[in-house]
């Protein structure tokens, strides 16, 4: 896979943002991570869970792709709904 399956025709500028953000982090591994599940759940996120995302995008690709790959442990300062489920979905595929 190399870029977004899904239109953002539809989203509203925050969701379009952060579509277009999870799809071009700076590495590709990240793209990947972040692109895929976005594309697959962004329809559902609640307002709560778009915050929760939009912090996410703020963490530096380094340190994200290893609390996602669980190399690291995540700080309690950035555990959050969004990340579980990032992680779970990063487990399942």
């Amino acid at each position: 896979m190399t870029g977004t399956t899904r239109s953002s025709a539809d989203l509203e500028p925050r969701r379009k943002r952060l579509l277009f953000h999870a799809w071009h982090r700076g590495t590709r591994e990240m793209d990947l991570l972040l692109g895929r599940f976005a594309d697959e759940t962004i329809d559902a996120w609640t307002e709560e869970e778009v915050e929760q995302m939009e912090a996410l995008m703020r963490v530096p690709d380094t340190e994200l792709y290893r609390w996602i790959t669980e190399q690291d442990e995540v700080p309690p300062n950035h555990r959050s709904t969004v990340l579980d489920r990032v992680i779970a979905f990063h487990k399942g595929h």
